[in-house]
């Protein structure tokens, strides 16, 4: 039974699912726009959304967690300073997946996930 189980496993080991999710947050917030599976891009989002608020947030513990998290140093300064500008009016929702056609060659559902 699946009582309380909210993390995605994605058909991976612990280690290379949350190394998977790192590197995609990390593109993500790089370049503003991923194309990746429907069922990343859901659990991606949970990711993506916990970095914006520790960034709106500011201190220096929620710097410190998002360094921990994210592959590149300069873009967690970068992301920390645009955040309070870019997000600060919002409670939520920075990110929007939007589905598109599927894989060829496995069908899987593909869906490009994009900051807001």
């Amino acid at each position: 039974m699946r009582h309380l189980r909210r993390v995605p496993q994605l058909g991976r080991p612990a280690d290379q699912r949350k190394a998977m999710l790192r590197g995609l947050t990390t593109q993500l917030i790089r370049e503003g726009r991923v194309t990746t599976t429907k069922a990343r891009a859901k659990a991606l989002r949970d990711e993506v959304e916990r970095m914006i608020t520790l960034a709106k947030e500011g201190s220096l513990s929620s710097r410190r967690r998002a360094i921990g998290y994210i592959y590149d140093k300069q873009l967690v300064h970068a992301l920390f300073d645009k955040a309070q500008d870019r997000y600060g009016d919002r409670q939520g929702g920075y990110t929007r997946i939007v589905r598109t056609v599927p894989r060829r060659g496995d069908n899987a559902q593909m869906a490009i996930i994009e900051l807001v």
